[in-house]
């Protein structure tokens, strides 16, 4: 128990106490005046009455309260939970659309990588074609020497 909780345990209990102790002084009856009107009855009863009455409506005062209090914290959690819901979808689909970027990106970097080698596959075999002419060019001036015909050199001008 806390504090307060202890605290008012311990006014009731000596109110109560007192009440019983001093219980013929309490039903002395006496005049009691309401302004217009008096009565005779025991004002100290009567007191104590209202004392009781006015505990009972501070009491339910505090229950109301913590149940409006209990139904708001139920409210508030059960929003906490929709916007929670509502953040990891928006999460989620966060994720999904980088995922997307990420396929679209390495698609244009693959197709990219392929042109760049289909590119250079064609140049490859545009040099070993032009490697295999100078080849046959340069045994077919060997053969020519080596058969002893002289060649004509088309490159060079006859006087």
């Amino acid at each position: 128990m806390n504090f307060r909780t202890i605290a008012l345990l311990v006014i009731v209990a000596a109110m109560a106490v007192l009440a019983a102790l001093n219980w013929t002084t309490l039903a002395t009856p006496s005049i009691i005046s309401l302004g217009l009107t008096s009565f005779e009855a025991p004002l100290g009863l009567l007191m104590l009455g209202l004392t009781v009455l006015l505990g009972v409506f501070f009491i339910a005062y505090v229950l109301s309260l913590q149940g409006s209090v209990l139904l708001e914290t139920r409210r508030h959690a059960k929003e906490m939970t929709a916007q929670r819901d509502l953040a990891d979808k928006a999460e989620a689909s966060r994720f999904t659309e980088l995922r997307v970027f990420l396929e679209n990106q390495n698609l244009q970097s693959h197709a990219a990588l392929i042109a760049r080698i289909d590119a250079m596959e064609l140049h490859l075999a545009q040099r070993a074609q032009e490697s295999d002419n100078t080849t046959a060019a340069y045994v077919g001036q060997l053969e020519h020497q080596l058969r002893g015909t002289p060649r004509v050199d088309s490159r060079i001008d006859p006087i």
